[in-house]
């Protein structure tokens, strides 16, 4: 047997043993639905998830228990799987569709059948959608990405917000250079960036600005094959110019390459440099942290070849495989994509919104937000580019990581070689999940 059937076989084999567990790892025979979340324990959006869990127990009588869970949750999960014991609801990101579906771990959710369903984006839809194009999950929460800057910043420097790189690179250059905080002392970037390898976030940061030249990582090439496209001039465009903020410039944060968002989130808010390019959820954040009239929010600027574009995200949720309250998985999620439901996740203009931008067209962000900031995010999801739909989109995710992270840790290095080695290991790893 090949090994791509034998993981077929063995993930039907895990799907036909899995049962629902408690949060202490038991078997749920208590009718009460577990559901799992990304997000951290006692944090605003933990919060603002049980909130939600609460309602749809108010609305349906189904008693839940909500679990947060943001170190290792991929880990935890595979660990639940091991023991057959996965929770009946996960709320993840878009990305790990791929992993989970391969593996057997989630339901197929049927469009038609779910309540409120025809309300959906059918960009979130697609996201939803797996490699052989049927859907795995129910779209929740949908974010593209944008420029937070410190807006106090650019009026001190006299700029003009960018439309194009290369006024971001000036914008970034006086941040740098011309004390813009006016402390009398050199330490301001301009970018803060997340460029670490930890979760592919190197990688996950250049999609952007990648997407918004015109470049990307893969290539559809009929139903559930693609074509690396890492060495392609528009994606090496892209990450040369953020090597040139990183070694010609200098205009990003010190020690950039070793950090992840949570670092980055306290670098930004601590002053250190003025332009995050980052999703919607720490907007609400920003405006407590550091004052709603210093900040604002600025659409990515097409790149020099191509655009406009962002990198698309967000959450689905998702039927795990072998609940025992299959009933109860479906009103939940159709619960979760309500306009009701949105509107509790969206958490108005708060910290701790689980929804981002909301996915349900019968929802109006306007009346539900009055931060006029939001907007910016909204219109930059009408050319969001999500992660395709291959098998399992992290192993890709990671090596675009390792690879970027390298050219801009040495500016010695040579882009263009990297990216042709970089495209070499993902047409590896296409091959590998039958997906090439």
């Amino acid at each position: 047997m090949s090994r791509r059937l034998l993981g077929v076989a063995l993930a039907a084999a895990l799907a036909a043993g899995l049962t629902g567990c408690g949060s202490d790892g038991s078997t749920a025979s208590d009718n009460t639905l577990e559901i799992w979340i990304r997000q951290a324990p006692d944090s605003e959006s933990a919060k603002t998830a049980k909130r939600l869990a609460d309602a749809f127990t108010k609305a349906s009588g189904v008693q839940t228990n909500v679990v947060a869970i943001f170190d290792d949750f991929e880990t935890k999960l595979n660990q639940q799987a091991a023991q057959r014991q996965l929770p009946d609801i996960v709320i993840n990101d878009t990305a790990q569709l791929g992993a989970m579906q391969s593996q057997g771990w989630l339901q197929e959710v049927d469009k038609a059948a779910l309540a409120g369903g025809d309300q959906l984006s059918e960009l979130a839809w697609k996201a939803a959608t797996g490699s052989d194009g049927k859907t795995y999950g129910a779209p929740f929460s949908a974010q593209a990405f944008a420029l937070i800057v410190r807006k106090d910043w650019r009026e001190k420097v006299d700029m003009e917000p960018p439309d194009t790189w290369e006024e971001l690179t000036a914008l970034a250059k006086a941040f740098t250079e011309q004390d813009p905080d006016g402390n009398g002392t050199a330490d301001t970037a301009g970018f803060v960036i997340p460029a670490g390898t930890k979760r592919g976030y190197a990688s996950w940061y250049a999609s952007s600005l990648i997407y918004a030249n015109g470049g990307d990582f893969l290539k559809a090439n009929g139903p559930g094959k693609y074509v690396a496209t890492a060495n392609d001039p528009k994606t090496v465009e892209a990450v040369q110019y953020l090597q040139d903020q990183f070694c010609d410039n200098k205009t990003v944060n010190p020690g950039a390459v070793s950090n992840d968002t949570t670092v980055t989130h306290e670098v930004f808010e601590k002053g250190q440099g003025g332009i995050y390019l980052v999703g919607p959820y720490v907007l609400a954040r920003f405006v407590e942290s550091i004052g709603t009239d210093k900040i604002e929010v600025l659409p990515v600027p097409k790149g020099p070849s191509g655009g406009p574009g962002t990198l698309g995200e967000g959450e689905n949720v998702y039927l795990m495989a072998g609940s025992r309250m299959q009933d109860a998985q479906k009103r939940f999620a159709e619960f979760a994509v309500s306009p009701e439901g949105q509107r509790i996740g969206m958490n108005k203009d708060a910290n701790g919104a689980i929804v981002r931008l909301p996915v349900n067209t019968q929802v109006d962000m306007a009346a539900e937000r009055q931060d006029p900031r939001w907007k910016v995010f909204q219109e930059s999801y009408a050319n969001a580019v999500y992660a395709p739909p291959v098998p399992n989109w992290a192993p890709i995710r990671q090596d675009s990581a390792d690879t970027i992270n390298a050219v801009w840790a040495d500016c010695t290095a040579d882009v263009k070689t990297a990216m042709d080695e970089l495209n070499t290991k993902l047409t590896q790893e296409l091959q590998s999940q039958n997906a090439s």
